[in-house]
């Protein structure tokens, strides 16, 4: 039973939240910044899926053009107008003016689809080489420990 579970488990997470550089439809990206207020806060965990069509009113991630300043770089922002072809207007909702970049649909890398409210401070954090490896130190300690057992105390049988 727990074998099936597990293997459930497995299954969804390959169908919906593999990255895409696993071969996945699942892009994760953290907010940073005010631009998306009041809708998304810096801290956010955004995933982003992979989907056929995007259109006007869509939140997205995008990589900026290649040849542009911040080339690769992936904003999350909402398509004001335009196409996939001829490159959409994208704006935060926040911000007062739209984007510089008109990204085309090989730049968008998915439609907002789930919402994770600060998590991604937290995946942030754990990014940061110190705190990282002061994890995989615990680990590795709690894993040598739990190797080490000591043998039982014997004592001494009663004498009759």
């Amino acid at each position: 039973m727990e074998l099936a579970f597990g293997l459930a488990l497995v299954a969804l997470w390959a169908v919906t939240l593999r990255p895409t550089s696993l071969g996945g439809p699942a892009t994760y990206a953290v907010i940073r910044g005010d631009s998306m207020l009041p809708s998304l806060r810096a801290g956010d965990l955004v995933i982003l899926q992979v989907v056929d069509g995007v259109a006007a009113g869509d939140v997205v991630g995008y990589r900026v053009p290649d040849g542009e300043v911040g080339a690769g770089r992936l904003v999350v922002h909402r398509i004001v107008s335009g196409d996939g072809h001829t490159g959409f207007t994208m704006l935060g909702d926040n911000n007062p003016a739209p984007d510089p970049w008109q990204p085309r649909a090989a730049d968008v890398a998915g439609k907002a689809w789930v919402l994770l409210p600060g998590l991604g401070r937290v995946i942030v954090f754990v990014h940061q080489p110190a705190v990282a490896a002061a994890l995989a130190v615990s680990l590795l300690v709690m894993v040598l420990l739990s190797r080490h057992r000591p043998a039982p105390h014997r004592r001494p049988l009663p004498a009759v």
